[in-house]
Order: structure tokens, then sequence, then C-alpha cells
């Protein structure tokens, strides 16, 4: 069975319409990041840099993404306007299923990666051999199990179809991390309700988008953790 759900060429056409270039403020995963001692950091499937400029800022200043689409321009206009020397975001433009590391890192973190593949576990087993003894694993992906996905298959049915839905039922990962065995273990749903559409051009989509964002500034109102509301599941373990 093929593994990946997507490929280049779609995300070439994701990245070309994403015009962000400043680091999150006040990232979901936050209160995540275990307190210890972090010297290295690397984010899978982390183009356009905007996480790894987080952690350079807040956490460590030894930080690499590996993406298999990588514009370095986009990546020094991040590094630019958020004030982090130029060079100091390594990337690394490969094939995390080919890749080979020479070295392993405190921090191994993913966010929006491992539910576009059909084998979760590999996936989860694959970010686990990146990182050192003792090493923190902090992976995020979408809830679209809940009020998340029912926007995306009525705006953006395509985007839902790029999504293992599978890979999103806490008990699963919980199960998955075990048979690892990984330790200190937390997997929930996190953050207040939100809502979204991927950037796409054109009229249609702005209108859409709109739309969309008015339901998610309503929903801010009901600040429940639950699989029908939450936005996000948060991986959280260590080696």
């Amino acid at each position: 069975m093929e593994n990946k759900m997507t490929d280049r060429k779609l995300w070439e056409a994701y990245w070309k319409n994403y015009k962000f270039t400043a680091i999150p403020q006040k990232p979901v995963y936050k209160n995540y990041i275990l307190p210890k001692e972090c010297h290295s950091f690397i984010e899978i499937g982390g183009f356009p840099g905007l996480n790894a400029g987080y952690f350079y800022k807040h956490v460590c200043t030894d930080v690499t993404l590996l993406d298999f689409y990588v514009d370095r321009q986009v990546i020094h206009r991040v590094e630019r306007d958020n004030g982090i020397p130029a060079d100091s975001i390594r990337a690394i433009e490969a094939d995390f299923f080919q890749f080979q590391a020479d070295r392993t890192y405190d921090m191994v973190f993913s966010l929006g990666f491992i539910e576009h593949f059909q084998d979760t576990k590999d996936v989860i087993a694959r970010h686990a051999a990146l990182a050192s003894p003792g090493g923190q694993l902090l992976i995020i992906l979408p809830n679209l199990r809940g009020l998340n996905g029912l926007v995306q298959y009525v705006f953006d049915r395509p985007n839902l179809l790029i999504h293992n839905l599978k890979s999103m039922h806490l008990k699963h990962l919980k199960h998955i991390c075990a048979e690892l065995g990984l330790k200190d273990v937390r997997v929930e749903y996190t953050r207040k309700p939100m809502v979204w559409l991927e950037p796409k051009p054109g009229m249609s989509a702005s209108v859409k988008k709109s739309v969309v964002k008015l339901l998610s500034c309503a929903l801010k109102l009901f600040p429940i953790k639950c699989r029908l509301l939450s936005p996000y599941i948060i991986i959280s373990a260590t080696k």
C-alpha cells in the first residue's frame, strides 16, 4: 500500500499561496516543551521554518528543518523578518523516508505531518529514531474527526482527502507510543476551538475563508477540549 498521501507537486502549489513569515508568538505547543536542557532541534516537514524560528529564539540555537520541498529564499525571509541571523536555520531538502541522519536531536518536532501518511506507527517510529536518549518527541496533528473535519468536507474536500483520519484516534496514538517504548507519554486534544481553510488563490476561496473565519471567532466562546471542537491533537513523549 502506498504510504504517502501527497506529493511534491501538491506542496509546491501549497507554498506558492502561503505568504506568512512571522514566527508564532503563542504557539499551541508552547506549554508542552519539557522544562529540561534542549541543545538541538529538528522539525520534520519544517519548511518554511516558522517553528524552527520560534525554537531558535526561545529554546536553542541549533535548529534544523527537514523537508522534501525547500525554498531557501523563503527561509532567509523568515530569518530576516524575525530578527534571526542569516543561515541560522539549517535546511535539509530530502525525503524523510530516505533520509539517513548522521546525528540525533534533543527535540524532534513536527506539526501537520504524520497525518499525511497511511502508516502512522512507521512515521512516529522514524521521529523517535532521530531523538537522542532522553530527548523529546513533540508531534502536533490536526483533529479532523470533529467540526473542523466537517468544515473541510463542505468547503475543501480535496484537502480532507489527503489526511489520514485514522491517525487522529487518541487511543491508537497512545497504543503506538506504548509499542515503541516511549516514556512520559501525553496524547490529548488541546487549545480553544478553531476552524480554518488552507490558503488558495481566487475570489471564491477568499469568500469561503472569510465565512470560516467568522465561524472560528464564534467558536472561541466555547473553550472546551474535546473531539468535536478541539482543532489539534498533541503527542508529547520522551525516548
